[in-house]
């Protein structure tokens, strides 16, 4: 009986549509919606910029003398990396490739449950990092799937690194400082 009232929508039950609650799921979908357009604007953003400014180093200075930016504590030059950060395993390149396809995947499929700006921001740079270097280690020498990535920012005494990195550190801070607050992907708070 219960549930044909449900089905019915007497205005007695709980999920009746006439009580708030269709009104509350039908204003969450647009929401949800521009989260999902935050995400993919910010993805394609941070993707653009890497994408972009990796062309000008390829063209400008790669097999150049580097350029100077701050004395010799930033400057800009231009290497290709096989490997992961720091240069650490040019032998697994084919490994990074998958995991980076990995991550687009799993944010992809995140972000239908997305409703929290910051997570859509910080899954956003997430995915335009793993992207731009994806991008790099499919079609950049020596072959499909084995491609060194583009770094070109070398600050002193640190690792050479490009925007995608950035945007992947970028989005990983962001989701540790988020989960600290306890703000979840789908915008409800939780304390532990």
């Amino acid at each position: 009986m219960a549930e044909a009232e449900r089905i019915i929508g007497t205005p007695d039950t709980p999920d009746a549509p006439g009580d708030g609650q269709q009104e509350t799921a039908d204003a969450e979908r647009p929401r949800g919606r521009r989260r999902i357009a935050v995400l993919f604007a910010v993805a394609v953003l941070a993707y653009a910029l890497d994408l972009v400014s990796k062309m000008i180093v390829v063209a400008k200075l790669e097999h150049h003398e580097p350029v100077e930016i701050v004395g010799d504590w930033l400057r800009f030059e231009a290497i290709r990396n096989a490997g992961a950060a720091f240069g650490i395993g040019e032998a697994f390149t084919v490994i990074f490739t998958v995991i980076a396809a990995t991550v687009i995947v799993v944010i992809a499929r995140l972000a239908r449950k997305l409703y929290s700006l910051p997570w859509a921001i910080a899954l956003g740079l997430l995915l335009g990092g793993a992207l731009g270097n994806l991008t790099d280690r499919i079609f950049r020498a020596p072959g499909v799937f084995e491609g060194a990535v583009v770094d070109f920012i070398a600050p002193k005494h640190f690792a050479v690194f490009n925007l995608a990195d950035s945007a992947i550190v970028c989005g990983g801070i962001l989701i540790v400082l988020l989960s600290f607050r306890g703000l979840d992907p789908d915008g409800t708070v939780h304390k532990d």
